[in-house]
């Protein structure tokens, strides 16, 4: 029983993830944009749901309000500043996206202070299910679990079932194609840039009872996000599920079978990946 819960966790981890790591290969892959202060809005939307959560005194709103609140934090960076690095290398982009990660923990720093902060389980999911006499699993984890399954199918349809999905795979594929199309690709572009931070800020809000909001919290998930869209394959969103389930699986039994050697559980397994699909799961060779 012991193992079912810590599968669980893994599944529960990876599906984490993959609220991440989604929004991450769509701005990769499709804009070509090497984010780093993406995991800035996973921190966003953690404090913007205790914030919020404190102000309406109901975690059920806070969390819509985080991610609009985020999506619009996107379009407004996107507009003003991501736009102008598209015909750029790859350098401007690193270093305006680090520049914003340090923009974003000083204004942390400054409205919430330096401290950790806890944001409280909704008292209607604040109880666990009884697995045996010692054993029992919180139901806010299942919660969470069945959030990101949801916004797992609706990407999926989104993205392959829809016309809006239909554009986003163009240009993914050939971005000159798609504009000669009729396709209006710069709006395209800050649509897909808004919903990834959206995403983001959602995975840190919904993760906030859990892991508690704390300084650096973003920093400390964006590597572990880079390697998702890696072995997930640039642009992929199938590949970036399996990829996040692959190392929320092998962070979580790393942990639990040999906890001194849990960090390199990930990068081994990105490893016998890439030596496995060097273009990553979900895109053909």
């Amino acid at each position: 029983m012991f193992y079912l819960i810590q599968l669980l966790n893994a599944v529960q981890y990876g599906l984490l993830l993959f609220l991440l790591s989604s929004g991450l290969t769509l701005i990769f892959g499709i804009m070509g944009v090497i984010n780093l202060a993406h995991g800035s809005f996973y921190m966003i939307g953690a404090y913007l749901a205790y914030w919020l959560a404190r102000l309406t005194g109901n975690f059920w709103l806070a969390i819509p309000l985080a991610i609009a609140i985020a999506f619009a934090i996107g379009l407004a960076l996107e507009t003003a500043l991501i736009r102008r690095l598209y015909r750029r290398d790859h350098l401007y982009q690193v270093l305006l996206t680090f520049g914003l990660i340090l923009v974003f923990e000083e204004l942390r720093s400054i409205f919430f202070g330096d401290e950790v902060h806890g944001v409280a389980t909704p008292a209607a999911l604040d109880f666990s299910i009884p697995l045996t006499d010692t054993l029992s699993y919180p139901v806010y984890r299942l919660f969470v679990t069945a959030v990101c399954v949801a916004v797992a199918a609706l990407l999926y349809w989104v993205i392959y079932r829809t016309r809006l999905g239909m554009m986003i795979r163009a240009g993914n594929s050939n971005r000159e194609m798609a504009a000669s199309l009729g396709i209006n690709v710069p709006l395209l572009f800050t649509g897909v840039f808004a919903a990834g931070m959206a995403l983001a800020a959602l995975a840190g809000a919904v993760a906030a009872p859990i892991s508690s909001v704390f300084p650096g919290m973003g920093n400390q998930i964006l590597i572990v996000c880079f390697v998702v869209v890696v072995i997930g394959g640039i642009g992929s969103i199938h590949g970036a599920l399996l990829a996040s389930l692959a190392i929320g699986f092998a962070d979580t039994l790393g942990k639990v079978i040999a906890a001194e050697y849990s960090a390199i559980a990930v990068y081994l397994v990105m490893a016998l990946i890439l030596l496995w699909r060097p273009q990553g799961i979900g895109n053909q060779a």
